[in-house]
């Protein structure tokens, strides 16, 4: 199966280095905001790849209709670990989009610390399955 993860290794390679900066300056909110930022596209990228990879092995359209089916059916895969944990991302992340206040950025950083280890792991596994 031929898909480029590469966009999703740089994406958390990003967010890694800026988690790791921002605990240097833990009330640099401008720090802060690029983990969230980060944060933002390295979920959207790890959905979204985990849909690729699904969709190549043969998941139907109709099994990932949304983003929650998604992550039920990359956990039954073996991609992710807990869905409904990807479910407190992709709400932290949503919510993060639609409303700004430093109540919600900071929960939503603290979301994004829990997040990067979690999509490490999951490109660990997308890289065995896309060479096998």
């Amino acid at each position: 199966m031929k898909i480029d993860l590469t966009p999703l290794r740089k994406a958390l390679v990003s967010l890694d280095r800026a988690i790791d900066r921002s605990r240097g300056s833990p009330d640099d909110e401008e720090l802060r905001d690029a983990v969230i930022q980060r944060f933002e596209y390295t979920m959207d990228l790890s959905w979204k790849m985990v849909q690729r990879v699904m969709k190549a092995e043969g998941t139907t359209e109709a099994a990932l209709r949304t983003k929650r089916d998604l992550f039920r059916e990359g956990a039954k895969a073996g991609l992710l670990d807990d869905p409904e944990t990807w479910f407190s991302w992709l709400e932290a992340r949503n919510e993060i989009s639609h409303a700004y206040s430093p109540e919600v950025a900071k929960r939503v950083y603290q979301k994004a610390q829990e997040f990067a280890p979690a999509a490490g792991i999951l490109l660990n596994r997308l890289e065995t399955r896309v060479r096998a």
